[in-house]
């Protein structure tokens, strides 16, 4: 592996802390909803579900766009600070709710914090690194937002379960702070304030948007698995297959720890293969196993899938980021990091919402097979429209 300066290593160490705080944040909150679902008390129907995670999604979407329009005029360590203190508070004031409306108040109040991250840490990984250094780098810091989904995923089954929803939500809040605070101190005498330019045009997203065209239906696909899995995968294993909070918990740290292992391996991956190939394997290869997800008659079949299909969609994350920081100019980083993110994000949301009305009509397995009829697409559309590499 080549080795990195002591600055890039700040740099991604605090994006790397920075990530997994964000992305244990955003699933913390859809390891309640199973149990809320189970009382009938805040969620009494699937389309509520969907309803939350796409407004949420939605903020996000606006909110990214905010970010990265001003993202060179104010100094990231401010905007670290600011998305740290405001998620983890959004976490410790959603245990006040008494109605669904407060929950979703809280909720998407949380998804404006959430927005920070995306357009910025991985911008500034880019900025930093270059050539397989690069691929390295993206892997590291896509797999550490993996490892704060992990450990969110395994401590929120048991703790839902054990103490309810509203103290593991604020055990998050508390733990959240310390790592914002951690990612904080380790740049903090760092010079991450870039050259001011003016803010940017219509004609500067669009010149963006058109470079990164080749990419967008991957960083579709992503953002929608992604979603389907966080906000209907606890509810398939627990209310169809009748596995405990605790043990779904579980299942589902399998399915982002075997992604996670792997993302730390994509710059090795990539020199290898190359990164068509790493793409086209890993769209493939979820689109098979969600159907496994989707078809299967046990909990067991469903596990296997489960966890091979983290291992395939969190390689779709590096992959398609490394082609991006390679296609755009270093001043249109945040623009374009942005706007991959929120085609995720929008994508996500649609999905999720879609979905919350499927599994109401069709069943709770039906999302999974929505998004394995979407990745065979994805395959067929990559095989014969290379993305250059």
């Amino acid at each position: 592996m080549p080795d990195l300066s002591p600055m890039k290593k700040q740099v991604l160490l605090s994006s790397s802390l920075f990530h997994a705080l964000n992305d244990a944040a955003t699933v913390v909150v859809p390891m309640t909803l199973p149990l809320l679902y189970n009382q009938k008390f805040l969620i009494t129907r699937y389309a509520q579900i969907g309803l939350l995670s796409n407004l949420g999604l939605m903020t996000s979407l606006l909110f990214q766009a905010i970010v990265a329009q001003w993202a060179d005029r104010v100094d990231y360590k401010k905007l670290l600070a600011a998305s740290c203190l405001g998620l983890t508070a959004s976490l410790a004031l959603m245990t006040t709710a008494r109605t669904f409306a407060a929950l979703l108040f809280f909720h998407i109040l949380m998804r404006i914090f959430t927005s920070f991250y995306h357009p910025l840490g991985i911008s500034l990984v880019s900025k930093s690194h270059e050539g397989h250094e690069l691929d390295q780098a993206m892997g590291i810091q896509s797999a550490s937002g993996n490892v704060g989904v992990f450990l969110a995923f395994v401590s929120m089954g048991f703790l839902t379960q054990a103490l309810g929803w509203r103290r593991p939500l604020l055990v998050w809040a508390a733990a959240g702070l310390f790592l914002g605070i951690l990612s904080y101190l380790i740049v903090r005498r760092l010079p991450t304030q870039t050259e001011k330019i003016p803010l940017p045009k219509i004609s500067r997203w669009l010149r963006t948007a058109a470079a990164i065209k080749d990419y967008i239906p991957g960083f579709i696909y992503g953002g929608a698995g992604w979603g389907v899995t966080v906000y209907y995968a606890p509810s398939l294993f627990n209310h169809k297959f009748g596995v405990s909070l605790g043990q779904t918990g579980i299942y589902l740290a399998l399915w982002i720890g075997g992604g996670s292992v792997v993302a730390y391996f994509f710059g090795w991956f990539s020199r290898r293969l190359g990164r068509r190939a790493v793409s086209l394997l890993s769209m493939f290869g979820s689109a098979v196993t969600l159907a496994v997800i989707g078809l299967a008659p046990h909990n067991g079949l469903a596990l296997a899938g489960l966890i091979l299909f983290g291992i395939f969609l969190l390689l779709i994350y590096p992959v398609m980021q490394s082609l991006v920081g390679t296609r755009v100019e270093s001043r249109d980083q945040a623009l374009a990091f942005s706007l991959v993110s929120n085609i995720q994000v929008l994508s996500g949301a649609v999905v999720v919402l879609l979905a919350g009305f499927l599994s109401d009509r069709f069943g709770i397995h039906t999302p999974f097979l929505f998004m394995a009829g979407l990745g065979a697409l994805l395959t067929a559309y990559y095989w014969f429209r290379t993305p250059r590499d």
